[in-house]
């Protein structure tokens, strides 16, 4: 493509396996040396968020933690922010997020987003108004992918493999779904130990993905009828849920673009 890019022009796009899944970036920007280096800069701190967090990798520094080789005040600035951030994300959920379930530290539920935020906000200090970071299906849009459009994110129906339950819609805006469809009943409800069961899926929008991803996890174990009564207690967030006997519920702040049901 062109380096000469000008708004309107299809946005570039690169993806990048990191994770245990693939982030992928679009950009409707001009391919500029500051560009490329502000792609560079959010895929390198992905791969740095996945060297330190990662639970598959021995030497990471979540993996000492579990293992009780290091504590707390031992680890570097990021993860004791991510901690800090593990524990404000148990107060706002009421507990149904706790990165201590099983007695050791997990903070895999919060990571993604804050790390895929973190890379939106790299490219929007560089000048990348209109960008989209998807990660693994939990994204992160602002501005537009053309001059007279918004970001479109497919929300997967579980009851329905291949089909679609919802067609997001903004300029910014973030959009994180927890559910059963790929891994199964794998959220463990911190308060009972067992398989949070009751939702297929619950996907979260609002105006930042580290808090959507950690809040469509605490919708999965809080379940529908709780979720959708403490969803409407924080501003700018909105919900969409499907129960496991099908019934598919929307917040009513909720941004469809599209609704197959």
């Amino acid at each position: 493509m062109d380096d000469r890019t000008e708004a309107g022009a299809v946005p570039w796009r690169h993806a990048e396996p990191v994770m245990g899944t693939v982030v992928s970036f679009t950009l409707r920007h001009p391919r500029t040396p500051e560009m490329r280096a502000a792609l560079g800069e959010a895929v390198a701190l992905l791969h740095e968020v996945d060297r330190e967090f990662s639970p598959f990798l021995p030497d990471s520094a979540v993996s000492r933690l579990r293992r009780g080789e290091s504590g707390r005040a031992d680890t570097a600035p990021a993860v004791r922010r991510v901690l800090e951030l593990c524990d404000l994300a148990h107060s706002r959920t009421r507990g149904a997020f706790d990165a201590w379930a099983d007695g050791r530290p997990d903070p895999c539920g919060l990571v993604k987003g804050w790390a895929a935020e973190r890379a939106w906000q790299v490219l929007r200090k560089a000048g990348a108004t209109d960008a989209c970071v998807n990660a693994g299906g939990d994204v992160r849009v602002g501005g537009a992918p053309g001059p007279a459009g918004v970001w479109r994110t497919g929300i997967a129906d579980p009851r329905r493999p291949g089909r679609l339950l919802a067609v997001v819609g903004g300029r910014d805006l973030a959009v994180a779904t927890s559910g059963t469809t790929e891994r199964g009943a794998h959220i463990i409800d911190p308060r009972t130990r067992a398989p949070a069961t009751e939702l297929l899926s619950a996907t979260v929008t609002g105006p930042e993905l580290l808090w959507a991803d950690v809040y469509a996890t605490a919708a999965m174990v809080l379940g529908a009828r709780e979720a959708h009564r403490w969803i409407t207690t924080l501003p700018g967030y909105a919900l969409l849920t499907v129960a496991a006997d099908g019934e598919a519920r929307a917040s009513g702040n909720f941004p469809f673009l599209a609704s197959s049901g």
